[in-house]
């Protein structure tokens, strides 16, 4: 795919400075192919690395030495939609080194939309991204919100997914059942668009109203859509518990039918029916490899999942948008069925496994007078109450209009390792960065990656790990002058202290910045400088059209 140009955008705090030559003088080089470390000077200008040797002259020189000179990393699954309009500093992020996020994910965000689709999809994912009061929605197809980054100005490059829950809501609403003709050419059509005004691919939400109603056939057909533009599928798939290897075998089936490549988001094998079971997900890859399938995937070293409380509720119970669930949530009888799913059957939405109230901690709300459930389960809140967990659950979700955010302690350690050492293995942070107590791999994923599976526990060499945050990833995007140190590729650069890297945000305090990470570069300007954020906002949306992935 084409690179393309780059730059600073008009953000407040752009460095005048930025097209002046910069020298990192005696960097330990790691660039992000995997390759041994070596040591060099690196040469800026004009936001591309303009030389690489020993001897280097500009300017403004910053002494490197004992620091790992590595390419921006780029998060794969991100959850910033609107907050790199609201904070486009995006301290998150860029204090971490990230310099490029990928949006629209999970099947779920706020391009393409209509007057009608857009009210009913803020009050949804309210609990993903916040719903701000007097925010300017003033963009609908994916080409008009690509623009509205770059008028802003963001800390870091964006890339897009055109999300499939949002494309069903504008053919079909939130019907549960499978398209007319009719509606899946405009599923079709409108993919079609979005991918033409520069998306990388699509997402899909197969746990998430209303993207878990499409089956099989409908996927396939529109990611042959995708696959002719040049994208990717990147599918949060049915079950991560009791259906996961099922949920994983089809996405590697519509992968092969309809000749897309295929990305496995937070690729995870959680909860007790699959401790100890990554090595059959890795099994399935590891075939499909084998059988020419385009397969990568990502996820974050951390063992709980977070989500949105409203996720639990079985399918049927959400059809129809949030004010269809809420109807629902105020009938008795309607409530003891979603009882009966949620506690003894196991609700699909809660990945076919009987949802353990002692494993769902409350990290945020949105209605103020439920702020002291923060940080507690559903199960003590229960005790606490004399009531039951789905009495809990139910009163929260009604309280609340369903923008309540969890923690889902689920996961395994076991499983964390086996799949972040697999060879087309990447880095996604999935990070939500709204409510009290989100989950600290909103800021913690990357130096977490760095010190406690690279220099701690040695699951990784420290060149696998920048690979798998930079190269390979980069690869996926199709982004053939970024994610690597090299001539004439685009200076996204990351220079830390391999001994002090660590990640500082806790499950307690979620908004801490990393340590040892001491400047981070963005198209050539600094957003970060001796560990501070400069306040810069250089980064672009990266599209991709028919002609590869460009910076406008």
């Amino acid at each position: 795919m084409a690179g393309g140009g780059a730059g600073a955008a008009g953000g407040a705090g752009t460095e005048a400075g930025a097209g002046a030559p910069i020298v990192f003088r005696g960097a330990t080089v790691v660039d992000g192919t995997g390759a041994d470390r070596y040591r060099a000077d690196v040469r800026i200008e004009r936001g591309l690395i303009a030389g690489i040797g020993p001897g280097l002259g500009a300017a403004r020189v910053v002494d490197a030495d004992g620091l790992v000179l590595a390419p921006g990393f780029i998060d794969l699954h991100a959850h910033s939609d609107l907050a790199l309009l609201l904070e486009p500093e995006h301290p998150a992020k860029v204090t971490q080194g990230v310099t490029c996020e990928v949006l629209g994910q999970d099947g779920l965000s706020y391009a393409p939309v209509d007057d009608t689709t857009l009210p009913a999809l803020r009050r949804q994912i309210a609990g993903w991204n916040g719903d701000p009061d007097g925010f300017d929605w003033d963009w609908r197809t994916v080409g008009e919100y690509l623009d509205r980054l770059d008028r802003t100005g963001t800390g870091v490059n964006a890339c897009y997914l055109v999300p499939h829950g949002s494309l069903r809501m504008l053919a079909m609403g939130w019907a549960d059942r499978a398209p007319t003709p009719a509606e899946l050419d405009r599923m079709r059509t409108v993919l079609a668009e979005g991918l033409a005004q520069g998306a990388v691919g699509m997402s899909s939400g197969l746990t998430y109203t209303p993207g878990m109603y499409a089956g099989t056939a409908e996927l396939v057909e529109l990611c042959r859509v995708v696959a002719h533009h040049g994208g990717f599928h990147a599918p949060h798939q049915r079950s991560y518990g009791a259906g996961a290897l099922e949920g994983y075998a089809e996405m590697v089936e519509i992968a092969r039918q309809s000749g897309c490549p295929v990305h496995l988001t937070h690729a995870t094998m959680n909860f007790g029916v699959n401790q100890g079971r990554a090595g059959e997900l890795l099994d399935l890859v590891d075939q499909a490899l084998a059988d020419g399938v385009d397969l990568t995937l990502d996820s974050y070293p951390y063992l709980p999942g977070s989500t949105t409380l409203a996720a639990l509720l079985p399918s049927w119970a959400t059809e129809g948008g949030p004010a269809a669930t809420l109807a629902r949530l105020a009938d008795r009888d309607i409530c003891e069925w979603i009882r009966y799913e949620v506690e003894e059957k196991g609700s699909d939405g809660c990945h076919g496994v009987v949802t353990d109230w002692a494993t769902i901690q409350l990290s945020g709300v949105r209605n103020p007078a439920l702020a002291t459930v923060i940080g507690r389960t559903v199960a003590e809140l229960a005790t606490e109450r004399g009531a039951t967990g789905t009495d809990v659950f139910l009163d929260l979700l009604r309280r609340d209009e369903l923008a309540t955010t969890i923690l889902q302690h689920v996961g395994h350690e076991e499983n964390v390792r086996a799949i972040m050492r697999h060879r087309v293995h990447t880095v996604g942070s999935d990070g939500l960065l709204v409510g009290a107590r989100p989950h600290p791999r909103a800021w913690g994923t990357f130096p977490r990656y760095l010190a406690r599976y690279s220099r701690e526990l040695g699951v990784l060499t420290l060149e696998e790990t920048i690979a798998r945050m930079t190269g390979r990833p980069a690869a996926r995007l199709g982004l053939d002058r970024r994610g690597v140190i090299a001539p004439g590729h685009h200076a996204d650069l990351v220079l830390l202290d391999p001994d002090t890297v660590q990640d500082t945000a806790t499950f307690e305090h979620p908004r801490r910045p990393a340590a040892g990470i001491e400047h981070v570069y963005v198209n050539g300007t600094a957003v970060v400088r001796q560990g501070r954020t400069t306040g810069a906002r250089p980064g672009r949306a990266l599209r991709r059209t028919d002609r590869g992935t460009r910076a406008l």
